[in-house]
């Protein structure tokens, strides 16, 4: 695919890249003083959010869409102007590196996503790849130089919106080689749009490229990070300007139908029906029963979809289908939650003469801890800068659950307004921004001469 002709990369980006007045004299200090160009920072995430399919104040960015192809070269002239060497692999998972001086070794990498969920906001994964180049800028003015090389990482895809695949980029990274023999093969769009012609026409997935390029070693990495907003409202509650995450929640997702035998509304008494729509209901409520009778706060469950056919107010339901999300940082609470629910589908079923025709479990994906090391660079760094934090685990999916497979991982949250996201309000401070940068900055260059 063609892509449009791009402005000259500083008219483009609308960033000048300031060089440090203080060249790196040979020592391996870490910084003293990091300053961020907030108002750059914040003109970056504006323009990037014009690259979108709904009109402002939302952003839609769909996976391999113009919008996001734009957005990439975007990111890519970013990099360029900041002094990284920058490459892709064969889904556009995009990588910009600044050497170390000790490059053989393996390097601290950090960053997030860009594509956009329809009718969302522009912070969500933005300020993790935008703050990771600004973090990167506030190291090269400060002086700094790393031993191990740093390396900002946009992660392809991590919303599942357009093939239903949640981080996308970073699964493949970790070396899914189920998900990369099902993008070959069987994975389709709405429009049935297969994923391969989709990579192809973004200029990606080229004839030659294997998919199993794209997996990385154990230990490629030596640690990675993650900047990301809060998505929920503790830090802005509370004052505080850091959230240090300690573990990330993974969710599993269940499909699940009966199949009853429906009827008119008015013709079939009460004690002669099998209404399948009551067992989807009275499952739901099960569901909810089970989270809370874990014992535990950190077990979230939630009955997210639960459609009825045939949908008509004078036809008792025949065939509802619902789709459940359950997560937690402990995998065998989960599982056993999961196990429950199993349970009260057969026994749901068998009570109201229904058959139970599906229960699968979608994905089942295990949690991730931040690794200690990196948890306690995060802190001191905080401490150092004089800013306020606590100690949070994250509910969403992030990349950094998958590339907890590849390094030690660790991530930083910074306030968001209200805890909005996903949602055009979406919104952080400049300053809240400043601050997760600064912060990002220092625990890197800490990482970076380990």
């Amino acid at each position: 695919m063609k892509t449009p002709r791009s402005r000259p990369w500083r008219i483009f980006s609308g960033y000048p890249l300031h060089e440090s007045n203080n060249p790196f004299d040979g020592s391996s200090s870490l910084p003293t003083s990091l300053s961020v160009d907030g108002d750059s920072l914040q003109r970056q995430i504006d323009e990037l959010s014009t690259f979108s399919d709904t009109p402002a104040p939302s952003v839609t960015r769909i996976l391999y869409s113009e919008k996001d192809v734009l957005a990439r070269r975007y990111i890519k002239n970013l990099m360029g102007l900041s002094g990284l060497s920058v490459r892709e692999d064969a889904v556009g998972n995009i990588f910009g590196r600044w050497d170390g001086y000790e490059p053989g070794l393996p390097a601290v990498a950090t960053g997030s996503h860009i594509d956009a969920i329809p009718y969302s906001g522009k912070y969500d994964g933005v300020v993790g790849v935008l703050g990771a180049i600004e973090a990167i800028n506030v190291l090269k003015r400060s002086g700094f130089r790393p031993k191990r090389s740093l390396e900002v990482i946009l992660f392809t895809s991590e919303e599942p919106t357009r093939f239903g695949i949640s981080c996308l980029g970073s699964r493949l990274l970790a070396g899914s080689v189920t998900l990369a023999e099902a993008l070959k093969k069987t994975t389709v769009d709405g429009q049935n749009i297969s994923f391969v012609d989709a990579a192809r026409l973004a200029g990606y997935m080229k004839d030659e490229d294997d998919l199993s390029s794209v997996f990385l070693n154990s230990g490629s990495y030596s640690a990675f990070l993650e900047l990301h907003i809060e998505q929920g409202p503790i830090l802005e509650a509370e004052g505080l300007s850091i959230g240090i995450v300690t573990a990330i929640a993974a969710p599993a997702s269940i499909k699940v139908d009966f199949e009853g035998n429906g009827g008119h509304a008015g013709a079939v008494l009460m004690p002669n029906r099998n209404d399948a729509g009551l067992a989807a209901a009275e499952l739901a409520l099960a569901v909810e029963k089970h989270v809370l009778d874990s014992g535990s706060i950190d077990t979230v469950g939630t009955v997210g979809i639960l459609e009825l056919h045939p949908g008509a107010i004078n036809s008792i339901p025949s065939k509802p289908h619902l789709e459940i999300d359950t997560r937690d940082i402990d995998e065998k609470r989960r599982n056993e939650v999961i196990e429950k629910i199993h349970q009260s589908a057969v026994a749901i079923a068998t009570k109201r003469s229904v058959s139970l025709s599906e229960f699968r479990i979608v994905n089942q994906d295990p949690p991730a801890l931040s690794d200690k090391s990196i948890i306690k660079a995060m802190e001191d760094a905080t401490k150092e800068l004089n800013l306020t934090h606590k100690s949070m685990i994250s509910r969403a999916y992030h990349d950094s659950l998958f590339m907890a497979r590849i390094s030690p991982m660790g991530m930083l949250f910074i306030p968001c307004y209200k805890g909005y996201s996903h949602k055009p309000e979406e919104y952080s401070s400049s300053q809240d921004i400043a601050n997760g940068v600064k912060v990002l900055a220092l625990t890197l260059a800490k990482l970076s001469l380990y």
